[in-house]
């Protein structure tokens, strides 16, 4: 079997990015996409989804996002974007590889259609790999609907029914405002640490702009221009359960590696009443679930926006990789082992696009001078 040079695990933006890259150097690649379509991670996610980030500063080296698709781009318009981006690529859809081994020189990636040689492998599966929902007591028992959040979709499932969201994350956010604003009988959103959240854009600056911009201020200047600006563009809802956090954005990146709710209708709804802040979820009892404060809630449906791993151990864990959290201990133009690369896994308040893109030319340039 032909060794090839460059193999791909993963064809969302990081991995496409990647592709494109290296091809201006003259190295082909060929990547390897366990969904059916570049980009299938974006398809399994909720409908109403736009990107965070705007148009101008979200596309990939080479091909900017069309002006048609508006500033704040859609879920569907940005796959569509994915697939422009591909033609030309090979890209193997429907591919899972399931195992990557040492090969002598080179590597072996072991498919569920056969194995495939190359001499450098690179890993761009993303952190957000496999869903995951906390252990809690009780949960196998509940008499209720649980899912975790990427299998939801949009409200039409839950009309006039009574829906707890559990997590205040991005996802969390705008599902429960989603069923809040779909037709839900009620829509409670759990809430463990009362999040970071900024405008989306404040006064036409995006917030990714700004989050590109605090890079640069000194680090203990961060938290009181980032308090300032949410004591300036978020309203007190600590009166609806959810109080101005102490600490300030950088501090709770830092600590969590979790990035702000952009506000795209979770703060009106809140206000209003549509979207009703509970205590984080501490159990479950049957048809009730259990919440930290003591107090139990009786929902028909819990979605659990609770995030998700980058489920890389069966892939790479037994080449000690890894670090304590799943996540490579070398990334982002760092190489992991000879030949052994990865791309995409740092979370970041820059954007995740645009950084991934930043990172993939690191790794293109390393993998290119290696060959």
């Amino acid at each position: 079997m032909e060794t090839r040079e460059v193999a791909i695990v993963g064809a969302g933006s990081a991995g496409l990015a990647t592709a494109v890259l290296l091809r201006r150097v003259g190295v082909e690649a060929v990547l390897l996409e366990a969904g059916p379509e570049p980009g299938a991670a974006w398809r399994d996610r909720y409908d109403r989804l736009h990107l965070h980030t705007p148009r101008l500063l979200s596309g990939l080296p080479g091909l900017r996002i069309p002006r048609r698709y508006g500033r704040w781009v859609s879920r569907d318009d940005l796959l569509a974007y994915l697939h422009e981006y591909a033609d030309g690529l090979e890209v193997r859809t429907s591919t899972r590889v399931e195992r990557i081994e040492r090969d002598g020189d080179a590597w072996r990636l072991d498919t569920e259609h056969g194995p495939l040689p190359a001499r450098a492998a690179i890993v761009a599966t993303g952190y957000n790999g496999a869903p995951f929902v906390p252990g809690w007591p009780g949960r196998e028992g509940f008499t209720g609907e649980l899912i975790h959040s990427s299998g939801y979709r949009n409200p039409t499932r839950f009309l006039g029914r009574d829906v707890l969201v559990v997590g205040a994350g991005n996802s969390g956010a705008e599902i429960a405002t989603d069923l809040a604003e779909g037709g839900a009988a009620r829509s409670r959103l759990s809430v463990r640490t009362p999040p970071q959240i900024v405008r989306r854009a404040t006064a036409g600056v995006s917030a990714q702009l700004i989050g590109m911009a605090i890079r640069h201020l000194p680090p203990d200047w961060v938290d009181p221009v980032s308090k300032s600006l949410r004591k300036l563009s978020i309203p007190d809802l600590a009166g609806q359960g959810l109080p101005r956090p102490e600490q300030g954005v950088r501090s709770a990146f830092l600590a969590t590696g979790t990035t702000p709710i952009l506000d795209v209708g979770i703060v009106r709804a809140v206000r209003r009443g549509l979207v009703e802040i509970v205590a984080a979820v501490s159990g479950f009892d049957g048809g009730e679930v259990l919440l930290a404060d003591g107090s139990r809630i009786d929902p028909d449906a819990v979605v659990a926006a609770t995030g998700f791993r980058a489920g890389l151990e069966s892939l790479v864990g037994h080449l000690g990789v890894l670090g304590p959290r799943g996540l490579p201990t070398h990334t982002d133009g760092e190489l992991a082992l000879p030949g052994l690369w990865f791309v995409g896994f740092v979370p970041t308040l820059g954007g995740q696009l645009r950084e991934g893109s930043i990172a993939a030319a690191k790794v293109a340039a390393g993998v290119a001078a290696s060959l």
